[in-house]
C-alpha cells in the first residue's frame, strides 16, 4: 500500500470476494489492527509499572492485604497481556513472511471473520475445536 491509500474498514475486509483473501490491502488492515492492540497493551503495562511504584505501605493489616491483592491481580492481568503481546508479534511475523490467515494444521483460510474477532488466530474454528478437544483429552 503506498502512503496516500487509507486502511480498508473492517466492514469492506468482511465484504471482499473471496478471491482477494489476504491481499496487501486486507494484510495492511490487519497489521494495523494488530500494532494499535500492540500499542495498548505496551501502554497499559507502562501504567501497570507507575501505579506499583506509587505503593504506599499502610499500617492496617486488612487495607495491605488488600492493597496486595490487587496488585497481584493487576500483575496476572498484565501477565496474560505479556503472552498477547508475544501472539501479536506472532502475527505481525507471520504477515511479514506470508502466512497470516492460513490455518496451521490444515492450511485453509483462517477466514476473515474469525481474524477480526481474534487477529492472532492459528487455526480455523475447525482446528480449533480438534485442537482443544485434544488437549482436554490430554488433561491439560
Amino acid at each position: 500500500m503506498n502512503a496516500g491509500s487509507k486502511l480498508l474498514s473492517p466492514e469492506e475486509v468482511l465484504a471482499a470476494p473471496a478471491e482477494e483473501y489476504m491481499s496487501p490491502a486486507q494484510l495492511a488492515f490487519f497489521r494495523a489492527r494488530l500494532i494499535a492492540e500492540r500499542d495498548a497493551l505496551l501502554e497499559s503495562a507502562l501504567h501497570t509499572t507507575e501505579h506499583l511504584q506509587d505503593f504506599v505501605a499502610t499500617p492496617d493489616p486488612a487495607d495491605r492485604a488488600s492493597q496486595e491483592e490487587d496488585h497481584t491481580l493487576e500483575l496476572r492481568v498484565r501477565d496474560r497481556e505479556r503472552k498477547l503481546l508475544h501472539k501479536i508479534d506472532e502475527a505481525i511475523a507471520r504477515i511479514d513472511n506470508g502466512n497470516y490467515g492460513w490455518c496451521e494444521e490444515s492450511g485453509e483460510p483462517i477466514g476473515i471473520q474469525r481474524l477480526i474477532a481474534r487477529p492472532t488466530a492459528t487455526f480455523s474454528v475447525e482446528a480449533q475445536e480438534r485442537h482443544e478437544i485434544r488437549r482436554k483429552m490430554q488433561g491439560g
